[in-house]
């Protein structure tokens, strides 16, 4: 089996974290959030993975300069220009020459989803497209569906107004496609799978709902990313967890560290509390500074106070200061 994985996003939500590193290649439990999705993939059966890169292809490159992660074999399609997510996912299937049934992920989702059962439910339904549906409580952010006693997927609307939606199952950003969807897809422009594709699909009867209770977050916004980071320590993942302290981090013993993950390189002084955290690689937070619920890829200077904040690696927040709800470098 073959996969798509949509990378190729300028991460804009996550900045200033992102003004270094692009979303998928940040850490997640002391692993790169993409690799730990190949790995979700591996466990359901796909053996190949497209990269469909745009921002930054170069680090995903370095990463896996051999063209493997673990035993997935990997190919890159890097796009001359923004394509959005339908014109990637036809780029990077034809530029890996896909001509069968292939699975398509977003790059910033973080799920315990059986992608093999997600397969086993197309094949059944005969679909020509089946996306992966988590229930949320408020679904007027995603892209939500109303689906059919049979499966069949009725009605997609994506990000309707609050009051308005017509279930609350949203689009959980991983799906199994025919190579018919491609055909769908005009050759080398900006076209949305969600709001061009999809609704296609769905009025020729085409596409089918995979509705499950799994362990699912995007993390491609700062809360969510906290939390999947977070969540490797609480025994929430089905096949995944995390130590709190990853080899080579440097934590002083008179530090207090709680629920807190802390990269590779990154120091941590004596006196410092940190709760709540991700402290990512080769962070510096200084003696007796006070971090709570924060990103953190700088310098926290000495006695300084951060809460519910995100420091880039350019970012440095001088001895006895304080910064809360707030990221620095500041975002336009």
């Amino acid at each position: 089996m073959r996969a798509v994985v949509l990378v190729g996003g300028f991460g804009t939500r996550l900045r200033p974290l992102t003004n270094t590193v692009p979303k998928p290649m940040l850490p997640v439990g002391h692993r790169p959030m993409i690799a730990r999705l190949i790995d979700r993939l591996a466990r359901g059966g796909v053996t190949d993975v497209v990269l469909a890169l745009g921002f930054k292809p170069e680090p995903f490159i370095e990463a896996f300069p051999d063209g493997r992660c673990g035993d997935v074999s990997l190919t890159y399609a890097v796009e001359p220009e923004p394509l959005d997510t339908a014109g990637a996912i036809r780029f990077a299937a034809e530029a890996a020459g896909i001509d069968d049934t292939f699975v398509v992920a977003n790059g910033d989702v973080m799920t315990d989803l059986d992608v093999a059962g997600l397969v086993a439910t197309h094949r059944a339904a005969g679909a020509e497209a089946t996306v992966h549906l988590i229930g949320v409580d408020d679904p007027s952010a995603f892209g939500v569906v109303e689906i059919a006693d049979d499966g069949s997927i009725r009605q997609f609307v994506e990000k309707p107004a609050r009051g308005t939606e017509p279930s609350n199952l949203i689009n959980a950003g991983t799906y199994v496609f025919e190579p018919s969807v491609l055909a769908r897809i005009p050759s080398g422009v900006r076209v949305s799978i969600e709001r061009e594709t999809f609704p296609s699909i769905v009025a020729d009867g085409g596409m089918f709902g995979h509705s499950t209770d799994d362990y699912w977050i995007d993390a491609g916004v700062p809360d969510l990313y906290r939390a999947a980071n977070l969540d490797l320590l609480g025994g929430r993942r089905v096949h995944e967890s995390a130590e709190a302290f990853a080899p080579g981090a440097d934590v002083d013993p008179a530090a207090t560290v709680t629920n807190t993950l802390v990269g590779a390189g990154a120091r941590i002084e004596a006196g410092t509390t940190v709760v709540d955290s991700v402290i990512l690689p080769g962070a510096h937070i200084g003696a007796r500074a006070q971090v709570e619920s924060s990103l953190i890829m700088g310098r926290v200077g000495a006695d300084a106070t951060v809460i519910e904040s995100i420091i880039g690696a350019d970012g440095t927040l001088d001895d006895d200061d304080h910064l809360a709800y707030s990221t620095l470098p500041e975002v336009d």
